[in-house]
């Protein structure tokens, strides 16, 4: 079974550039401290990494 990323937003996205709100939106994220949770895929963690200055990431159980 793939592994399981649950992605925190805990920084807002006022201010932000539009591509950055952009990968935001994408990864499921829409209010602040909402959580997704998502496949760890190579494309997950592009998105991650642009955007890690907004959000927190740990393992899913």
């Amino acid at each position: 079974m793939a592994k399981k990323l649950k992605i925190t937003l805990v920084r807002s996205t006022i201010g932000q550039k539009p591509a950055k709100v952009a990968t935001v939106k994408s990864l499921g994220l829409g209010k602040m401290n909402s959580s997704v949770v998502q496949d760890d895929t190579a494309v997950i963690r592009g998105m991650i990494r642009s955007v890690a200055h907004l959000v927190t990431v740990e393992e899913a159980k």
